[in-house]
């Protein structure tokens, strides 16, 4: 996303899609911070919402988890859409004590230890990855890289059959992407419904993944419901494909566009870890996360009922001129580094260490091999509140 000044307040609509693929919600965002830092942003074709935009105030709403409810759906959506199916049932729609729960039966996964285990794999995967978009020259970064790692890990994580990987890869594409809604409807349909077979699958004959331990799981001495299991399934494909696909993309689009950084990558990969940090900070790619309100709050002398909706918006967070050094600078030097782009509190990201070894990966594998990458067209931004990003950044990959 841009980033210029405004020597006038702008007019404020944060839910307006085309702001993120063609405007600057930056200049939006620097005002609320200075000037009003618990926005009150009137309905739309939504409803009504309070805005959080400063990074304190959002960190200590995360905090404040018996305030600030998940449990009712975390972003914001019609009125007239109902409820959010997965709210109260998936790990990020549920509050303590079940949230725990929940994370329970599968954070051993995702610990350190766990994804260091399994780095030499996630290597091939990168490596494989790379090597086939090498061959085509030509390629969409978005799609034919950023996408297919994440979620190649991901689907060998679940215990996803390899077969099964680019149907996978298909209907999250179609599910995703920018096609139109009905297109993406049935492809949401048609995961939930490889999901309800597999954890059949895997209920009769359990193994050593991630569907077998939510398909043989209890909670309170329950086993987990076939919708709820399908529900966190289609959770974990999403959380650990989406946000890193985009991280990914709009990583490299950062590093193309400040090509003195990426030769100082070049030059000392030491800098990697650091330089993930800056790129998760830079593109931010949850662009929006929202709270239900369960018990009257203040927040800047602003009243919140119960049942209000209090969202946090995770890039004006992570530009904060009050915590960031020369925030609109991208550096991959940048030290600290404490952003928000993974959450904080008790919904910190499960699969952030995933994410940041598969970015690390990735990079490393361009740079290992020298391989040059440059634009081979005009990026596409999305066009969403939810997430941005590129949606579409065709390149050209050089071997040396």
């Amino acid at each position: 996303m841009r980033s210029e000044t405004a020597d006038q307040p702008p007019e404020i609509n944060l839910v307006d899609p085309t702001l993120y693929s063609d405007g600057d919600p930056f200049v939006q965002w620097r005002w609320l911070r200075a000037n009003e830092p618990m926005y009150w942003h009137p309905p739309t074709d939504l409803p009504g919402f309070w805005a959080l935009t400063r990074y304190d105030d959002i960190r200590a709403a995360y905090r404040d988890s018996e305030t600030f409810s998940s449990a009712q759906g975390i972003l914001l959506r019609p009125a007239d859409h109902g409820a959010d199916p997965g709210g109260g049932r998936t790990l990020a729609l549920t509050d303590a004590p079940r949230h725990g729960q929940l994370r329970g039966l599968v954070d051993t996964w995702f610990a350190v230890r766990s994804v260091r285990a399994i780095e030499a794999e996630m290597q091939d995967v990168a490596r494989g990855v790379i090597d086939e978009a090498l061959e085509r020259g030509s390629c969409d970064f978005v799609a034919d890289i950023a996408a297919r790692v994440p979620l190649y890990v991901i689907c060998k994580m679940m215990g996803v059959p390899q077969a099964d990987w680019d149907r996978l890869y298909t209907l999250t594409s179609q599910a995703f992407g920018a096609g139109d809604a009905a297109t993406r409807r049935y492809a949401h349909l048609d995961i939930l419904g490889y999901f309800e077979e597999l954890q059949e699958e895997k209920a009769d004959d359990p193994a050593d993944d991630l569907v077998s331990v939510l398909a043989t799981a209890s909670v309170d001495g329950k086993p987990l419901s076939a919708e709820d299991i399908i529900l966190n399934c289609n959770n974990l494909l999403v959380g650990g494909t989406e946000n890193t696909r985009i991280a990914a993309a709009g990583g490299m689009f950062a590093l193309l566009e400040h090509p003195e950084q990426w030769q100082r990558l070049s030059a000392d990969q030491s800098l990697l870890p650091a330089a993930v940090e800056e790129i998760l900070r830079w593109t931010s790619t949850a662009t929006h996360i929202m709270r239900t309100a369960v018990r009257p709050a203040e927040i800047h002398g602003r009243r919140v009922e119960v049942g209000d909706r209090v969202t946090f918006w995770l890039p004006s967070a992570n530009r904060d001129e009050t915590i960031f050094d020369d925030p609109d600078r991208f550096d991959i030097t940048r030290q600290p580094n404490r952003h928000l782009s993974l959450g904080y509190g008790e919904h910190f990201c499960l699969g952030s260490m995933l994410a940041r070894v598969e970015l690390r990966l990735l990079y490393r594998e361009l740079l290992s091999r020298s391989i040059g990458v440059e634009l081979d067209g005009q990026p596409k931004l999305l066009d969403s509140i939810v997430v941005n990003g590129p949606e579409l950044m065709p390149v050209k990959l050089i071997a040396p």
